[in-house]
């Protein structure tokens, strides 16, 4: 019988070792590789802190982040107008070999992001659109207000504040947006055929309130008969409200507006602004990473999914409910 040296059977052992090292280090980063949280992008139409509606819509998402424990990386551009800011972003981030398990997008345009949403389906990754549209079927589930609703709920408000013969203003935000193309058709049905010509136009702020401001002064300023304004999002309704009030004419130029920022509520206390439209931007943020979860566990979603609107006026805005929606939590 061949009897082994020691030097042989040392040797023998510590490939042993080395071998049950190697295994145990591959099962360790294995492991560790297969707790990693799913990581989730979120495009924003802008990252403005100044933004209340935005801001909300990411304390959404933070809670939703914690409670379905995955990773969360939220990207957009300087303005809502910088549609192109938004695209190169998005091309910037898809071009980094950090890997992405999902993708939530809220578009600042309804057709120039669907080149962006080809690019993510054909790197297999899902796509969940929250709050703006595409023109596209590649999302797989879209989460936001039901914008011509929404619009007719104000349209209808301006309608019943208005005497027969008054002439209407629309300022609305980012031309091309889905938001703005919907709210305005529903502010336009809310109307109805009374105020069909009586409707001077749409104007575009780019969301930008100083803009607002600037349209609405002007065109304040210029037709007399104007009796009521609409404003599609916060910056185009606190414009208009700045327009109204530094011409004195609080009360007397009706504003029906969107949104639930601060100033908004202190300008609906004081009568500048007759009633604004509340969304629910804590929902569309949460439910935006609840379903993206859902779809990465291989689970059924809607493909689209209405979060609500409501009018606030100064007469209901103090009911439990209401405040609710003005006041929702951030967590800042």
């Amino acid at each position: 019988m061949k009897i082994f040296s020691k030097t042989a059977i040392t040797a023998v052992l510590l490939l042993f070792v080395l071998a049950g090292s190697s295994f145990g280090l591959y099962k360790a980063v294995f492991e560790k590789t297969e707790k990693q949280p799913p990581r989730i992008l979120v495009v924003l139409k802008n990252i403005d802190e100044s933004m209340e509606f935005w801001q909300i819509t990411k304390a959404g998402i933070d809670v939703a982040a914690r409670e379905f424990d995955v990773a969360v990386e939220v990207i957009g551009a300087p303005a809502e107008s910088d549609i192109s800011g938004q695209i190169q972003v998005v091309e910037e981030r898809l071009k980094s070999k950090d890997h992405l398990d999902a993708v939530i997008m809220a578009a600042a345009d309804y057709t120039a992001l669907v080149p962006i949403a080809e690019r993510i389906k054909a790197k297999g990754i899902p796509l969940i659109t929250i709050d703006s549209a595409l023109n596209s079927n590649i999302p797989q589930s879209f989460i936001a207000t039901d914008n011509t609703a929404a619009g007719r709920k104000a349209g209808e408000m301006l309608g019943e504040l208005l005497p027969a013969g008054s002439h209407v203003a629309i300022i609305s935000h980012v031309k091309g947006a889905s938001t703005a193309i919907e709210r305005e058709q529903g502010v336009k049905l809310g109307l109805g055929e009374a105020f069909k010509e009586k409707l001077v136009g749409t104007y575009f702020c780019d969301g930008i309130q100083e803009k607002a401001y600037e349209i609405a002064k002007e065109l304040l300023k210029k037709d007399k008969e104007i009796g009521g304004i609409a404003g599609l999002n916060e910056t185009s309704t606190l414009g208009a409200a700045k327009a109204i009030k530094e011409l004195g004419l609080s009360g007397k130029i009706k504003l029906v507006g969107f949104d639930n920022s601060i100033p908004e509520v202190k300008l609906i206390e004081e009568g500048v602004i007759q009633g604004t439209v509340v969304q629910k931007p804590f929902s569309i943020g949460y439910l935006g990473i609840k379903t993206a979860v859902q779809v990465l566990k291989g689970k059924p979603v809607e493909k689209r999914i209405d979060t609500g609107s409501q009018i606030i006026t100064k007469q209901n805005m103090y009911t439990i409910e209401n405040q609710k929606l003005l006041f929702p939590f951030v967590d800042r």
